[in-house]
């Protein structure tokens, strides 16, 4: 089983799409899209992405998934 990368079609609007495009290229991870992610105040303000159900949080599409790998790897799902 994959880490699950999910993202809000409105944060990837808002800047987080080349995060989205960097981590789909990763065959260990599944990464998808949703219209919602019920986080609309943060994802207005912030990129983000929902990483295994927690919120992940870059300044930058390169700082988003920098954070995601960490996140990843201080968190494996086994």
């Amino acid at each position: 089983m994959n880490p699950m990368v999910e993202f809000c079609i409105s944060n990837l609007a808002n800047g987080s799409q080349e995060a989205f495009e960097i981590l789909e290229q990763d065959p260990n991870l599944d990464v998808l899209e949703y219209g919602c992610l019920s986080h609309c105040s943060l994802c207005s303000e912030t990129l983000l992405a929902i990483v295994n159900g927690d919120v992940v949080e870059g300044d930058s599409p390169e700082d988003l998934v920098k954070k995601i790998y960490a996140y990843i790897e201080e968190n494996p799902l086994f």
